[in-house]
């Protein structure tokens, strides 16, 4: 049953802040398409992301890294168009800031500008300190993304958890405290340990939406394709499949196929 009240206030990054200093977790979930937002909007999801995971589940691409900023606003122009209630976040993709804080901060209104999304998401801690800063200086609000960023995974080499040992920890805390001071409204913190994590929320001020990251953060993300069910190949440790769609659609395929090669569809009432 849907959770969805037609009475609920619009989700603003104001009531994220709101709900963490209540104690209320936040569900935040990836949506790439206007029917899949509208189905996710309407369960009463509270943030959708427009992730560039659309290069894995949509393009069928190994990594990030390939998608561009034109497909990233393309994505998000169906998303926004379908939510009534979520906050919209959309992520900056790979060579779209990395090159200087101008760069980051062009990207980051073409986004807001030809979407109509609502805040945007970029990968990292120090290195991109002036971009964050150039970005919000422009009313933009920025959700920001540490521990495994998939944007830099032929850096790591792995995908494997994150800030196991002390000093990539403490590197963590000092950039979720950074960001947290440049005025980000909200922090990802992907595949890092649970204790970490929770150390990290329990430090800022700011909501901590976990990706991997245990339950003592303030909220969780997940791939919508993965905790459908769709993908059937990717099973991490961190991911709980909520559905099966990937044999429930196989199933109604097949079916759709013996009715056209019997011959039974159309029917005689299915025609005109």
């Amino acid at each position: 049953m849907s959770v969805h009240k037609s009475s609920i206030r619009k989700i603003t990054t104001h009531q994220l802040q709101e709900m963490k200093s209540r104690g209320e977790k936040i569900s935040m979930l990836t949506a790439y398409d206007y029917s899949m937002a509208r189905i996710l909007d309407a369960a009463g999801t509270d943030v959708l992301l427009v992730g560039d995971s659309a290069s894995n589940v949509m393009a069928g691409n190994d990594t990030t890294l390939p998608i561009t900023l034109d497909h990233m606003i393309w994505h998000a122009c169906g998303v926004v168009k379908a939510v009534q209630r979520a906050l919209v976040v959309v992520d900056i993709p790979f060579g779209s800031y990395q090159a200087n804080s101008t760069e980051a901060l062009k990207s980051a209104i073409r986004i807001m500008k030809e979407s109509g999304a609502h805040a945007i998401k970029v990968e990292g801690g120090r290195e991109i300190q002036e971009s964050v800063i150039r970005i919000l200086s422009a009313g933009v609000p920025v959700m920001g993304h540490l521990g495994l960023t998939p944007q830099s995974i032929y850096k790591f080499g792995t995908y494997s958890v994150r800030a196991k040992e002390q000093a990539e920890a403490e590197r963590l805390i000092e950039d979720a405290i950074m960001l947290e001071e440049c005025g980000c409204f909200a922090l990802v913190l992907e595949k890092i340990p649970a204790a970490l994590a929770q150390s990290v929320a329990q430090k800022l001020k700011i909501p901590v939406i976990g990706i991997g990251a245990g339950a003592g953060v303030d909220g969780q993300v997940l791939v919508v394709h993965d905790m459908l069910g769709i993908t059937q190949d990717f099973k991490p440790r961190f991911l709980r499949q909520y559905a099966d769609l990937n044999t429930i659609i196989n199933d109604a395929v097949v079916r759709y196929i013996n009715d056209v090669k019997s011959k039974s569809f159309p029917s005689e009432e299915e025609s005109y």
